[in-house]
């Protein structure tokens, strides 16, 4: 049994490469086409031509797949086998045999394993390092794969003062709960979400199912497959915007791009450039 099994069987991590699994099965050229506008907007770019890009926890695979379309040189690396393969699926279907995309297994915490990928225009890593369980020094890890002038798109957690040390709670419970205990879990945190989703729909007269839409729309991605993802996320770490970005310009990075999620559970996404270093 290798560490990441391990880890599995003593419920100190989350099946995310499963969950993944899954998504692919609603994988469809619109939802490809909306991440690729999201990574475009973020990167303020259309074409990634002649950049080496660095998809770190590469997940589902679909934004190596989105920036391989782009024109750029893909190296995707995750530490869950299934996560592996999900891309190696992706690779399969729209990019055969090519020698340009390059998939394989490996962790955001070994440093001698990093050392031999050598640097990159672009170092991609979404919704990864927080579930790494020490996240602090995946973020320290990534700032050798960017070269002079690179930039890094992350997106991690953001700290909440109440509820972070629930979810937190909330998640571990998840993990080591039988197959019974996860259903319960999920059903009653799901619930919990549309209740007050509708609430507060009602209160500002929204459509109920517009907050929905809107997940399709801002990356692609799958309400469901996002639910399980945020539910059974562990390990699980956060930051506040304002560490992050004081980490990263402490060690010559530069601010480029910010999105948050207006202080509450979700993902702040940084842009950085590399200009000292």
């Amino acid at each position: 049994m290798n560490s990441h099994e391990n880890e599995i069987a003593v419920g100190k991590r989350f099946e995310f490469g499963k969950n993944w699994q899954r998504f692919l099965s609603v994988l469809n050229d619109e939802r490809i086409a909306v991440a690729e506008q999201s990574l475009k907007r973020m990167l303020k770019t259309d074409n990634l031509e002649g950049k080496r890009f660095l998809d770190t926890g590469s997940g589902s695979g679909l934004f190596s797949l989105v920036a391989r379309r782009l024109g750029a040189t893909v190296h995707s690396f995750d530490y869950d086998p299934q996560s592996v393969a999900c891309t190696q699926e992706l690779k399969r279907r729209y990019f055969p045999n090519d020698p340009q995309w390059q998939v394989e297994s490996g962790p955001i915490l070994d440093t001698a394993y990093l050392s031999k990928l050598g640097t990159f225009d672009i170092v991609y890593s979404w919704g990864v390092l927080h579930h790494t369980g020490a996240m602090w020094q995946a973020l320290e890890n990534t700032q050798m794969l960017v070269a002079k002038n690179g930039f890094l798109y992350i997106a991690i957690y953001n700290h909440q003062v109440y509820w972070s040390a629930f979810n937190i709670r909330m998640k571990r419970l998840y993990v080591r709960s039988p197959v019974v205990g996860k259903w319960f879990i999920t059903i009653s945190f799901i619930a919990f979400q549309v209740f007050k989703g509708l609430i507060k729909d009602l209160i500002f007269l929204r459509n109920p199912l517009q907050r929905y839409k809107d997940k399709k729309t801002s990356r692609g991605m799958s309400t469901w497959h996002d639910w399980i993802d945020w539910i059974g996320g562990y390990p699980f770490e956060v930051a506040k915007p304002e560490d992050i970005f004081h980490f990263y310009r402490d060690n010559g990075f530069i601010l480029m791009e910010l999105k948050t999620c207006g202080g509450g559970h979700g993902y702040n996404e940084y842009v950085f450039q590399a200009v000292t270093i």
